[in-house]
């Protein structure tokens, strides 16, 4: 099941951006999703799903707002340096 979120705008916004309304909705669903990834509060996939796009899509787009799709804490960071230390260890 699926709830609808909605958020009004003015009628003129989308022209005043240079977008059709279509194009305009579309980039408000992805600009929330991608904010949310980029938060750490959902996963890429499901940040595709609720912008509407495919995975691949998703994580296209989050470079042109600047977002990595690396989405790591520094402790996860962090903690996989030591296990890639780890491994490289056993290798040598």
């Amino acid at each position: 099941m699926m709830r609808v979120l909605e958020i009004p705008y003015p009628d003129d916004l989308p022209a005043a951006m240079g977008q059709s309304p279509v194009a305009f909705e579309r980039q408000i669903k992805l600009l929330v999703a991608a904010r949310m990834y980029e938060l750490g509060h959902i996963s890429s996939g499901r940040a595709a799903e609720l912008a509407g796009v495919g995975r691949f899509e998703f994580l296209e787009a989050l470079g042109q707002y600047r977002i990595s799709t690396f989405n790591y804490s520094l402790a996860d960071l962090e903690q996989e340096i030591r296990e890639a230390r780890a491994r490289a260890a056993k290798t040598a």
